[in-house]
């Protein structure tokens, strides 16, 4: 009986010493999303706090503040992950590109075929040269960990008519971001590009100061921008709507190897669950937006072709005006050439 009790005692206290072992972290990241709970960089930061805090068996603790709490801004954000302030922040293209402006390669359009391309590419050495470059460019202070996806794809949409090729474009006014590459992109087609805050888009689609927007169809559905006149979604799919996320180098390099380690399994659980979360969003979105009343055009495949040819003076405009446009602008396409080559051979191989 005594025996029994010594055993009883000792397991508690095996469990206990667990216990404590599991609550005491370490190390506290806290992570940033100036978005909100429905949004896909929210799924992403669930998966990443709850691999990461299992994995290290609870010596590193994961703080999500979701929405402007630590941060309102990409220049403010990335500000506060040099400073240290903000351990990870997720960014768009457009939110970086103050800094890193050669991240708008991700905005360059029609150069990813599709999902399956654009996740191969983002997966291999095309984001480790981009974090290379961030950190040479930052002082070693900020570190790229990961591009995921924030929203699916690009589309243009509008509140005036079908957009089937690139002339349909001709006259539109289509809001954009203040960044130089949406701009010419939308010129290449045609339109006149108006660079609108997103808060005050619904009304801008209402008064008429736009008439067209180049958004995924997620964020169209969100922000309920067909109650507004938006009545028309072209798929033609011109860019990736990359999600770049962040990391103070410093508190990343803090941490002994194994903790790293951790960190960047994290991140891989956190690109997977962003990859996923804007295709299964996005069935209910489109299926309401046409139950709605919304007209969804897909081009056939050589309108998609005309589009791509309107809008290859982007290309050269980037390699000649952004820094390290060239450089960046010659790795993506590498990688999306490797990744084609690769793809179609595993797919010729599957179909036998």
């Amino acid at each position: 009986m005594l025996k029994q009790t010594f055993k009883t005692l000792a397991l508690a206290a095996i469990l206990a010493g667990t216990a404590i072992s599991a609550t005491a972290a370490d190390y506290k990241i806290r992570a940033t999303a100036n978005s909100n709970e429905n949004d896909e960089d929210y799924d992403g930061l669930v998966v990443f706090k709850n691999y990461v805090e299992a994995a290290s068996n609870g010596a590193i603790e994961v703080e999500l503040f979701i929405g402007t709490q630590l941060c309102s801004n990409g220049a403010e954000c990335l500000q506060g992950v040099a400073d240290g302030t903000v351990d990870i922040y997720i960014s768009t293209s457009g939110g970086a590109s103050g800094i890193f402006p050669y991240v708008q390669v991700l905005d360059l359009p029609y150069l990813m075929a599709d999902d399956r391309v654009a996740e191969h590419v983002l997966s291999g050495d095309f984001t480790r040269q981009m974090r290379a470059m961030a950190l040479e460019d930052s002082g070693d202070a900020i570190r790229l960990m990961t591009i995921g996806n924030t929203g699916g794809w690009r589309n243009f949409a509008n509140t005036k008519r079908r957009v089937a090729e690139p002339k349909d474009m001709e006259g539109l006014k289509i809001r954009t971001v203040v960044a130089d590459l949406p701009q010419e992109l939308v010129k290449s087609l045609g339109a006149s590009p108006t660079p609108i805050p997103w808060p005050e888009l619904f009304t801008s689609f209402q008064t008429g100061v736009v008439e067209g927007s180049k958004n995924g169809i997620t964020d169209i559905m969100g922000m309920k921008f067909p109650d507004a006149g938006l009545q028309y979604v072209t798929l033609d799919g011109h860019a990736y709507m990359g999600a770049l996320w962040w990391m103070s180098n410093q508190t990343f390099m803090d941490m002994p190897e194994e903790m790293r380690a951790v960190v960047v399994d994290g991140f891989y659980a956190l690109q997977q669950a962003t990859f996923a979360s804007p295709k299964r969003k996005s069935i209910a979105a489109y299926e309401e937006f046409v139950a709605g009343g919304g007209d969804l055009y897909v081009p056939t495949p050589d309108q998609k072709a005309a589009f791509a040819e309107a809008a290859t003076p982007v290309y050269d405009w980037f390699k000649s005006n952004v820094t390290r446009g060239e450089e960046v602008f010659n790795a993506l396409t590498t990688a999306v050439d490797a990744a084609n080559a690769e793809i179609g051979a595993a797919r010729a191989a599957d179909v036998k």
